[in-house]
């Protein structure tokens, strides 16, 4: 049980982190940047594990600053991508 709150937890602080890099804040609420904080965090460790950069990601249940950082970077990929879509650019 206290996995599932340190990852909603984390989800959301990686989230919201990720939201503010892409300016994208104000327009998703704590739901939406748990969200994409949590689903981020699988996008990054499989594009870490593709490209071979995490040893530790946070798909194999490690908990480090590389996994935290690489969920991030999956989580800002992820934001990218849905602004793509919603307003034919990045940002």
């Amino acid at each position: 049980m206290l996995g599932i709150i340190i990852w909603l937890v984390v989800g959301g602080v990686i989230g919201w982190i990720a939201s503010m890099i892409m300016r994208t804040d104000g327009q998703q609420g704590i739901f939406l940047n748990i969200i994409v904080g949590i689903v981020g965090a699988f996008l990054g460790g499989w594009l870490g594990g593709v490209l071979g950069i995490g040893s530790g990601t946070i798909n194999s249940g490690a908990f480090s600053l590389s996994g935290l950082l690489l969920s991030l970077v999956g989580a800002v990929v992820l934001l990218a991508i849905v602004n793509l879509f919603r307003r034919g650019r990045v940002r």
